[in-house]
């Protein structure tokens, strides 16, 4: 009897496994959000902030890529390298550059919220690079193509228009701030610099899922690839920290017991360390489409987190902005979810099985 119990248990969790990973990533994810804005007000510079984090990942995937890949592991050839290159360029660079100074011109949940349109710029970019074909008189690509278009007006909703503040949790604090919906001019001109950047941010991201799924079929070593992105990412990001700071001396390099050394050790273990392998499981029992739905959670916890550590003040504006993001977001998940669970035929070609094997969902931030 007790066997029996411990069998049918173990088949239950097998069966939920997924679904917990999955939920627990997004939980790492917002804290990553919730770390990197709490080091950045601690007057963690965010080119250095970059540097650290991508040298702290790879420290921390180097060990597990060496172990499990060391005999999988392709030779290295002059276009993967170029290829690593350009990854690292448009992920730890650009990405996490303008994805730090967006979320210091917003905030840590606007910036939560508005990374969920990867998924729906990633989709136009793989239609721009014959990687996504579109049909229209199919229902699953007028969910995609209807998706994206729903996610970019939440994007614009989110830009043009804040309205008035909303005090859900009753926060309370000495700082000053406009209750009427209104901005000085100063205020509104750094909001929109905020979201320009974190949409480059968005568009580098969604590049660089492009060109992985690219570089992984010619180099399918997905630890030792993740390795040399960061370290690769780290070089290059040090190169940028280093010019942008040239005039401020050693001091903003020096970290200590605080979250100058916590923001970068988070981020650089559980969001580029831990989620690769995370996302790994889950990708390969379920795919990049279910991984994707849960990316709204992500911005509902950092929603929560914001107002009682940051003393962040919610917005009418950003909340239908974002609730119309996570609206489109679905439609596109859907629509991908109707090509994976379409019956492959023998004469599939190798074309098709790449297009649905294009990844659309995020790892970090």
């Amino acid at each position: 009897m007790e066997e029996k119990w411990g069998a049918s248990f173990g088949k239950q969790f097998n069966k939920a496994k997924p679904y917990l990973l999955a939920v627990g990533l997004q939980f790492g994810f917002a804290g990553a959000y919730v770390f990197s804005m709490a080091s950045l007000n601690h007057g963690m510079n965010r080119y250095v902030f970059v540097v650290y984090r991508n040298v702290i990942a790879a420290i921390a995937l180097a060990p597990f890529a060496f172990i499990f890949e060391r005999k999988i592991r392709p030779k290295m050839t002059a276009s993967v390298f170029i290829q690593i290159m350009v990854l690292g360029f448009l992920e730890p660079v650009i990405d996490q550059g303008f994805t730090f100074l967006g979320m210091q011109y917003t905030s840590a949940s606007f910036a939560s919220a508005l990374v969920n349109a990867v998924p729906s710029i990633t989709f136009i970019l793989a239609l721009i690079f014959r990687l996504e074909r579109v049909n229209i008189k199919d229902v699953r690509s007028l969910a995609k193509v209807m998706g994206t278009l729903v996610t970019f007006a939440g994007a614009s909703l989110m830009t043009l228009y804040k309205g008035p503040e909303l005090n859900i949790f009753n926060y309370s604090s000495n700082t000053t701030h406009h209750q009427d919906g209104s901005h000085s001019p100063q205020s509104l001109k750094h909001l929109v610099a905020g979201i320009l950047f974190l949409l480059l941010g968005c568009v580098a991201w969604s590049s660089f899922f492009i060109l992985q799924s690219m570089t992984l079929k010619r180099y399918p070593a997905e630890l030792s690839l993740s390795t040399l992105i960061c370290v690769v990412g780290a070089l290059q990001a040090g190169v940028v920290a280093l010019v942008a700071n040239h005039n401020s001396g050693l001091g903003v390099w020096v970290i200590g017991w605080d979250f100058k050394l916590f923001g970068p050790l988070y981020t650089g273990i559980v969001s580029s360390g831990i989620a690769y392998y995370v996302q790994g499981l889950v990708l390969q029992s379920k795919g990049p489409v279910f991984l994707t739905a849960f990316n709204p959670l992500c911005m509902i916890i950092v929603s929560i987190l914001g107002p009682f550590l940051f003393a962040e003040h919610l917005h009418l504006g950003s909340i239908v902005g974002a609730m119309i993001i996570a609206v489109g977001l679905y439609s596109v998940v859907w629509g991908k979810g109707k090509d994976y669970s379409e019956p492959k035929t023998p004469s599939a070609t190798k074309e098709q099985t790449e297009i649905q094997q294009l990844p659309i969902t995020s790892s970090d931030i």
